[in-house]
């Protein structure tokens, strides 16, 4: 199997890992992590049973995939210069918010198959989409086993990406908001806290496979469920007033913009 090291041991890199091995996807020998915190390595490698290399440099040479894991405003000049001297062939994996294929295939001299990914937080289920941008030296198949041991993958165009980081990848934060919120509307009206929270859940899970199974719009949905002057119809008034859709919508531009503003600074 492939081997792949990363460099930097943050959480997005832990999680990558832990979903990838706790779902049986890749095995621990895959794996080897360096980190400016060496504490942090030695804790990791403890927790997940993973190999401990001669050295750093080692881990390096033997990759087949290099994930850079390290945040913008760090020395990732000096990242990929030690990268180039020690394995000119690894596929670079960057999950560096707002750092461009350009600017990284400039860093490495325009011969260096790069891969830019964005992970969903939610890789232990195996749910939600990362988004992808690939350049033309990557081979897509044989990269894609990695990619698929943390959850989906959406391929997409690179423009697109500060898109789909503010509202795909921040986009369960609304879902989180949302639930909490109709839970404590339940409580209100009366429901114990641990049903209001079985409903809920039941009802999002219940929604999403109701729209997978049918096939139809949500407001067709919608039509359905609510009959003229009845219970459904007036709960639906007041979320109207509320102004909720538009509050929505322009939280997740507000989400875009600082993915942008994160790029340029």
């Amino acid at each position: 199997m492939s081997q792949i090291h990363f460099i930097g041991a943050g959480q997005m890199a832990e999680a990558m890992l832990r979903a990838a091995i706790s779902r049986g996807q890749m095995a621990p020998a895959c794996f080897t992590l360096s980190d400016i915190n060496a504490q942090r390595v030695t804790e990791l490698q403890a927790q997940y049973q993973l190999p401990s290399p001669m050295s750093d440099e080692q881990a390096i040479v033997d990759a087949d995939y290099i994930v850079i894991g390290v945040r913008p405003q760090d020395d990732i000049a000096s990242v990929v210069a030690k990268i180039s001297q020690l394995n000119q062939s690894a596929t670079v994996v960057s999950i560096i918010a707002g750092v461009t294929l350009a600017t990284l295939s400039q860093l490495f001299g325009g011969n260096r198959p790069i891969a830019r990914i964005i992970p969903n937080t939610l890789t232990d289920t195996g749910y939600g989409y990362s988004g992808a941008v690939l350049n033309e030296l990557v081979q897509k198949e044989p990269l894609q086993p990695f990619l698929e041991s943390f959850g989906k993958v959406m391929y997409i165009d690179e423009r697109m990406l500060d898109i789909f980081t503010g509202f795909g990848v921040a986009g369960v934060n609304y879902v989180y908001y949302f639930i909490e919120s109709l839970v404590d509307a339940g409580v209100l009206a009366g429901l114990p806290r641990p049903q209001a929270k079985d409903t809920v859940y039941e009802n999002l899970v219940g929604a999403v496979e109701m729209l997978k199974i049918s096939g139809k719009h949500p407001r067709q949905l919608l039509d359905i469920n609510n009959s003229p002057a009845g219970v459904g119809m007036h709960g639906l008034f007041e979320l109207n007033n509320s102004d909720f859709a538009a509050s929505l919508q322009r939280s997740v531009l507000a989400a875009v913009r600082r993915t942008t503003e994160l790029a340029n600074e």
